[in-house]
């Protein structure tokens, strides 16, 4: 049961939490020279990790109650994620005096959105198989 859309929606959350901060920059420093996600080991490994979460629940097709568990603590993990990209563009940067904040900032929340979509499918197919269980 790989081919339901939970599972394109948290293939497209593996894809942009490994892929794209390696593209965009999530922040400009004070000097103006832009910072990848592979100048930090903290938030690289906190990419990786919402990236490998999303692949691991993707083969949980057959245990939707740890998937869509597993789902929330990606999305708690994203939140933080965010949080950690916020404060380091604010202190390190120089704060709001640097107005130049990469596209990479808005990574997670992509991210967190595709979770979020894709635990609402969970949630519906939980719901379908409870149904039919009544049935019987």
């Amino acid at each position: 049961m790989i081919q339901r859309i939970q599972s394109i929606y948290l293939a497209l959350a593996f894809i942009i939490s490994i892929a794209l901060p390696f593209v965009f920059s999530l922040y400009a420093n004070s000097d103006g020279t832009a910072v990848y996600a592979k100048d930090s080991p903290i938030i690289l490994g906190l990419f990786v990790l919402s990236g490998v979460l999303s692949l691991i629940t993707i083969f949980l097709y057959k245990k939707r109650q740890n998937q869509f568990v597993i789902g929330r603590l990606t999305m708690i993990l994203n939140f933080v994620l965010l949080g950690v990209l916020i404060y380091r563009s604010q202190i390190l940067s120089g704060g709001t005096a640097v107005l130049e904040k990469g596209i990479g900032m808005i990574i997670p929340l992509i991210s967190i959105v595709l979770l979020a979509l894709a635990n609402k499918a969970i949630k519906r197919d939980e719901d379908l198989v409870k149904s039919v269980d009544r049935l019987r």
